[in-house]
């Protein structure tokens, strides 16, 4: 007989995989209610419940709701589903939020209480290294340290210079869609400039940049826009990579191309928007 993983088990291998989800854990019930504390179930982005359980459709409207919008901004969400005589005693309004709490009203006939912490389980941020140069090299081995999943897109003769990358790509054929924040980082010194900085901005990234010079960028920008790149798509490369700290050997510019990386995270989160 085949066992059925459990709700952790699904929680570990989603985070595996790099897919964003939120986790639903019942915190406490009062009276009679379907699910109890402790009750888990693991939500997708389009509000279908992959596994687990926290109850019947008293709770599931308000909870997919909440689930669907931690998800989107990032943010965990307290769900208190109540019945309407206690709404009442506390002059809230199903929908309602205060302190936090987010009440909602129970319609079932147990007209139990049940509270509901819904956390978004967002994917690792995503660092993408073209290239197999020295600084490329101290990319990879650095940001690891950081939370970062590493994906590396380097000859075949390249890749054993990578010890620890999560992901490996022969050339510079980047996927499309990913669920996780990518932060894109051309340091091919000289093999494949040209075609790994066109890969670069021909996928949707949250940061791209181009280790080298603004000359050597101008010139390899020039070539692609006759090449038919259209011109916005440079719009969003940062170059020179790195903040300006002085930088010399491959593990300080590495180190500082991930201080600006972190600077344009940490930006976005704060509600600032992020620079170009």
């Amino acid at each position: 007989m085949q066992r059925h993983p459990d709700t952790l088990e699904v929680v570990a291998a989603l985070r595996a995989q790099g897919e964003s989800f939120a986790l639903a854990t019942v915190v406490r019930t009062v009276s009679v209610t379907a699910a109890k504390a402790g009750a888990k179930a693991v939500i997708r982005p389009d509000g279908s419940i992959t596994e687990g359980w926290i109850g019947g459709g008293c709770a599931r409207s308000a909870v997919l709701k909440a689930a669907r919008e931690s998800i989107a901004d990032g943010k965990p969400r307290l769900v208190s589903i109540q019945p309407k005589d206690l709404l009442d005693e506390q002059g809230v309004h199903a929908g309602e939020e205060r302190g936090g709490i987010r009440f909602a009203r129970n319609m079932c006939p147990s007209q139990g209480t049940m509270d509901i912490f819904v956390e978004p389980v967002m994917p690792a941020p995503l660092l993408i290294v073209l290239g197999a140069s020295p600084v490329a090299v101290a990319l990879a081995e650095l940001a690891p340290r950081f939370g970062y999943r590493v994906t590396v897109c380097a000859l075949p003769e390249d890749q054993g210079l990578f010890a620890n990358a999560d992901q490996r790509i022969e050339g510079f054929a980047l996927p499309v869609v990913s669920d996780a924040p990518r932060f894109v980082v051309v340091s091919t010194q000289g093999r494949g400039d040209e075609a790994a900085l066109k890969a670069a901005l021909s996928v949707d990234a949250d940061y791209v940049t181009f280790v080298g010079s603004r000359r050597k960028i101008e010139s390899i920008r020039t070539s692609l826009t006759e090449k038919g790149m259209p011109d916005e798509r440079f719009a969003r490369l940062k170059g020179p990579a790195g903040l300006d700290l002085g930088a010399i050997t491959p593990d300080e510019i590495a180190l500082s191309i991930l201080a600006e990386i972190l600077a344009h995270r940490r930006r976005g989160q704060r509600g600032q928007s992020p620079e170009p």
